[in-house]
């Protein structure tokens, strides 16, 4: 059995803990190494301000300055041919360095390659939209600001995308809860019946793992199938493994006439 060590500050470093293991870092090829983004890549320094580049997977990696997101974007869309934005989002290393580091996934389906643009921010400093030169940066955007707080200026609907907009907090940062925080708790409770009713409902129980033997209809069926609503029951009930009426040209499964084979024939 392993030994136990204190968790407490697991989160602020997930890449060397005796709970996660770490995965050999995929090599980093020379960007010299491929003509095509070797000439993306001159293209780029001769107009911005590169930190880095590399290959890795067959992809080109670019760091940026953050404030120069939208002209670089821009740039690779009407100079280099990267038509497309597959995905944009953040990566929460603020338990690291303060700090999250912004990607955004470009392809180019003329030439078949792919880069992927990042750079880092603090954790309250805002980035530019680029919507306008990505439609696909539109959702992502409002999912990234709903996920971790990421403060995006310039977008034309900057609201919360999937959590309700008076949500607290934001569930991807690596330091929010599994189960929720306390306002998740009381979230439902408080906008389906109100305040009022905590203390004759009580908070929610976010636990995925749990069973309640008693919740509403029964759902969890925890001894055995039973009817819609009906109350659960110690006896076993037999069951079949069709429901009434059966499949067409399928011969109806019976529970009673299974047999379990002790050993392979």
């Amino acid at each position: 059995m392993r030994k136990y060590t204190d968790k407490k500050n697991v989160q602020k470093k997930p890449y060397y803990t005796d709970r996660f293991w770490v995965a050999p870092q995929i090599p980093k090829l020379d960007v010299s190494s491929d003509e095509v983004f070797a000439s993306d890549v001159e293209a780029l320094k001769a107009n911005f301000e590169i930190k880095e580049a590399y290959i890795q997977r067959g992809q080109l990696v670019v760091y940026i300055n953050a404030s120069e997101n939208v002209e670089v974007l821009t740039y690779l869309r009407d100079k280099l041919q990267y038509n497309f934005l597959s995905e944009h989002s953040a990566i929460d290393w603020l338990a690291k360095s303060g700090e999250f580091e912004i990607f955004y996934q470009m392809l180019s389906t003329s030439k078949r390659k792919r880069m992927r643009v990042k750079f880092f921010i603090k954790e309250k400093e805002p980035i530019r939209s680029v919507s306008t030169i990505y439609k696909s940066a539109d959702w992502a955007e409002r999912e990234m600001y709903d996920m971790f707080g990421v403060i995006v200026t310039g977008h034309h609907y900057m609201k919360r995308i999937l959590m309700p907009e008076d949500w607290f907090g934001h569930p991807l940062r690596k330091t929010y809860p599994l189960q929720g925080d306390e306002e998740a708790s009381w979230y439902e409770i408080d906008k389906i019946f109100g305040k009022e009713y905590r203390d004759i409902i009580g908070p929610e129980n976010r636990d995925s793992s749990r069973i309640d033997e008693d919740d509403t209809y029964n759902f969890s069926r925890i001894h055995h199938e039973v009817a819609f609503g009906a109350k659960p029951s110690k006896e076993i009930v037999e069951t079949d493994y069709q429901e009434e009426g059966g499949v067409f040209l399928v011969k109806k499964l019976k529970k009673a006439d299974s047999k379990i084979l002790e050993e392979r024939p």
